[in-house]
């Protein structure tokens, strides 16, 4: 989502995940820290009290001033202290707006996909030499992706670490599609779940059976509109509905790479006519398009909600409520849902690794060297056990040469996800420096991460394996096509190319958005016979808007992707 607020996520990305923003400051002493000349010759294992600001343009409700368990080790092991803040509510954008304005900066920052504004600002140092000197760990992580991480052909300095993509993922299970309460599935006899219709069919079903939940209404499926949030729950669907992955507001053609808002493909108007037909039935939440997200959450967590199109990290928080109030049967599956069969979900083409979104190092940091270092160390083997894994010995044993997390530690994290977290600190650390992707093996023949097979089953309910087992699956990525039925896209995800700041492109593209996120709702909720013409109305206005414009222009990032990543 070039230009945006950001999302996705999702591949990505777990509930808690952290982002953050630090400035830098001072040392132990109280005096402030040595210029970047003066501590060229830092030690590697200086660990004296240093403290870094840092902004993340995520929010990280769990974070906890680094008082959790694995923060506390990390100062231990580095010295550093974070004093972070976090964007809430998709207000990141803003916030980095105001920073390039005003020329007030943290000492590190995850811009998401605003970085651009900080680069043309000229905040960001360019890691290049530091990476060299000083994280060799880095570069062991990134290996044969180091041509990837130039801020483009014309500017090949790096400008941020990339940690929105881990390396070498391997995905072991499903995070998003459309999702159904297991107790829903498990009371109608565990029903086909393929299409657009299967899946209204049984949300109907239910609540013909059961009008209301726990006394209060029942509601059959519900969406989170709230600011970006439209993109992920709302636009996003229907591009997998309709055979493609995600690729922000775009359509990128495989062949040509020409870009094109994805809303003027003709089956996608098939499915937002399908949320319009939702409405008109009474099976679309009448408070979709007016709820915040916080109010989406609570509906979940309720449990009344039977049906849901969004990535689990949106809705995260809410299924671990659910879990911590004895309600596991009313936590969801999910399932690939299209149009019709003769789509395939594509959630699991193959983008290879991705750079573009990831942590940088402002010039108001006063000793870049030791946040290079601090980094560095995040992306160590060292590092990455225990922001993966906990501290040995408290959040998991070695037995038999592999790591293993205690029974009484897991139904914690499984049960209580978001105490877990603040306390422990686990998952919140993961995403702020380079990182292997699930999959990975270390030196010891161990994981780097707590997502591979076993691990993943032994952290679902009870109620998510008697849906599996029902279906015949043992993770939910077993009912999903599999990547190697697709080709890997060249320019990995539009969404994470950064949009130009000199010109006319985000002046247009903040138009285009506006037209959208007020007529599509408008189509949504209008009467059937009204669709049509609001819809037409709405590609009409686009273009009228300069979109055929922007789209030329995004068209050329995508092909400059192409080539720099190709490195021809």
């Amino acid at each position: 989502m070039t230009g945006t607020v950001g999302k996705k996520f999702g591949l990505l990305l777990l509930a808690g995940m952290l982002f953050i923003s630090a400035g830098c400051s001072s040392s132990g002493d109280g005096k402030p820290a040595d210029s970047a000349g003066s501590t060229q010759d830092s030690k590697a294992d200086d660990t004296s009290p240093i403290t870094f600001s840092f902004f993340g343009a995520d929010a990280s409700p769990n974070w906890n001033k680094m008082q959790d368990e694995v923060g506390q080790e990390i100062t231990k092991r580095t010295g550093v202290t974070l004093d972070a803040e976090f964007a809430v509510s998709g207000a990141g954008a803003d916030k980095i707006s105001l920073m390039a304005a005003s020329g007030d900066y943290p000492d590190l920052i995850y811009g998401k996909g605003d970085v651009d504004k900080l680069v043309e600002a000229g905040a960001m140092i360019d890691l290049t030499d530091l990476i060299d000197k000083y994280a060799p760990n880095l570069k062991k992580v990134y290996g044969k992706y180091m041509n990837r991480l130039p801020y483009s052909n014309d500017d090949k300095s790096i400008y941020v670490i990339p940690s929105n993509a881990a390396v070498d993922q391997q995905d072991f299970d499903a995070g998003s599609g459309f999702e159904i309460q297991n107790a829903v599935l498990k009371e109608l006899g565990y029903p086909k779940v393929r299409t657009v219709k299967d899946f209204e069919n049984v949300l109907q079903q239910y609540k013909d059976k059961h009008p209301t939940i726990d006394g209060k209404p029942t509601i059959p499926l519900t969406l989170d509109a709230d600011d970006w949030r439209i993109m992920i729950t709302v636009t996003n669907p229907a591009v997998y509905t309709t055979g493609l992955k995600d690729d922000g507001e775009y359509y990128i053609n495989p062949d040509t790479f020409e870009a094109k808002l994805h809303y003027k493909r003709p089956e996608e108007k098939e499915y937002f006519r399908w949320l319009n037909h939702m409405y008109n039935v009474g099976l679309l939440d009448k408070e979709t398009f007016v709820q915040k997200s916080d109010q989406y959450k609570s509906k979940i967590a309720s449990g009344r909600v039977l049906g849901l199109i969004d990535a689990k990290w949106g809705y995260a928080e809410a299924e671990n409520a659910l879990k911590s109030s004895g309600k596991a049967e009313r936590t969801y599956a999910h399932f690939p849902v299209t149009m019709s069969e003769e789509y395939k979900d594509h959630n699991f083409q193959d983008t290879g690794f991705m750079s573009g979104w990831g942590v940088g190092i402002t010039t108001a940091c006063k000793d870049p060297v030791r946040a290079i270092k601090f980094l560095d160390f995040l992306a160590s083997d060292e590092g990455q056990v225990l922001i993966n894994w906990g501290i040995e010995g408290k959040h998991y044993n070695v037995v038999d040469g592999k790591r293993v997390i205690p029974q009484e530690v897991l139904d914690k994290k499984v049960n209580d996800n978001a105490n877990f977290t603040k306390t422990t600190g686990i998952g919140l650390y993961g995403n702020m420096s380079a990182h292997y992707g699930d999959g990975v093996k270390d030196a010891t023949g161990n994981y780097y991460t707590t997502n591979f097979p076993e691990q993943i089953i032994a952290s679902y309910t009870k109620p998510e394996k008697e849906t599996l087992e029902a279906y015949g699956a043992t993770t939910w990525k077993d009912l999903f096509p599999s990547s190697k039925e697709f080709p890997v896209k060249p320019w990995g995800a539009a969404w994470n190319i950064a949009a130009p700041q000199d010109g006319n492109y985000n002046v247009i593209y903040q138009k285009t958005q506006d037209i959208i996120r007020k007529r599509i709702p408008e189509a949504i909720l209008a009467k059937p016979e009204q669709f049509d013409a609001i819809f037409d109305g709405m590609l009409k206005e686009l273009d009228d808007a300069g979109a055929v414009e922007m789209e030329k222009q995004y068209t050329e990032l995508v092909k400059a992707r192409v080539e720099l990543w190709s490195g021809k």
